[in-house]
């Protein structure tokens, strides 16, 4: 009898071969400013990239600091975040973030969480307004390089579709599933590359399954 574990195991390595050949090997950045990427993924909640983009630059235009960003008055932090969309939940939630940043530290810092255990430094995330394993994953894989597997809505969809987690896992168990499966090393590729397939055939809506390099592997009816 096959062991489950390794067969899943042995699919995500050519789900991941399949994409990198389709797509390529994404270059690996780091992001500058670890709070900055905290809070634009905060942004980033039920909204576009565009969108995103659009509001952080407006965010980072209208005040000097995190510091500004912090003590300002709510409607004013909203105002500048207009254009990211649900403004008036994400203002308070950032601002509640950079004040429990501030508390820890002294300081708007998040690069002592490098030296935590990723368990750790995901929970203490976690634990920020507006911050879920989505956003702490984010933080800690791009910013950190650490062995956090991030999982959106793209990454949500194509896994369940593929047979990676079964069709009603959460994101979180998606999470859990591919971190225990999958080398450490394959989670910035893969992340990336199961977002660019999932914008470009593995859509929400119509999704284009002639011609998908995935195809004869899929679950997907």
């Amino acid at each position: 009898m096959s062991d489950p574990a390794l067969a899943l195991a042995a699919k995500i390595a050519l789900v991941h071969q399949r994409l990198l050949a389709a797509y390529g090997d994404p270059e690996r950045r780091r992001c500058g400013d670890p709070v900055g990427q905290l809070v634009a993924t905060i942004l980033s909640q039920n909204t576009s990239d565009v969108n995103t983009e659009r509001a952080y630059a407006a965010l980072r235009a209208a005040f000097p600091d995190w510091r500004a960003v912090m003590a300002a008055p709510t409607e004013a932090v909203a105002e500048a975040i207009r254009s990211g969309g649900l403004a008036n939940q994400k203002a308070p939630r950032i601002q509640a973030a950079l004040r429990r940043i501030h508390e820890a530290r002294g300081e708007f810092d998040l690069d002592w969480l490098a030296a935590l255990p990723v368990d750790e430094a995901r929970r203490w995330l976690d634990d920020l307004p507006g911050v879920g394993n989505k956003t702490a994953s984010i933080v800690l894989l791009f910013c950190f390089g650490r062995p956090a597997f991030p999982v959106d809505t793209h990454v949500h969809r194509v896994t369940r579709r593929l047979g990676l987690a079964p069709a009603k896992a959460s994101p979180d168990q998606v999470m859990r599933i591919i971190e225990a499966h999958t080398p450490p090393d394959w989670f910035y590729p893969l992340h990336l590359n199961l977002i660019r397939h999932g914008r470009a055939v593995c859509k929400a809506r119509a999704p284009r399954c002639d011609g998908c390099p995935l195809a004869d592997i899929c679950d997907y009816p």
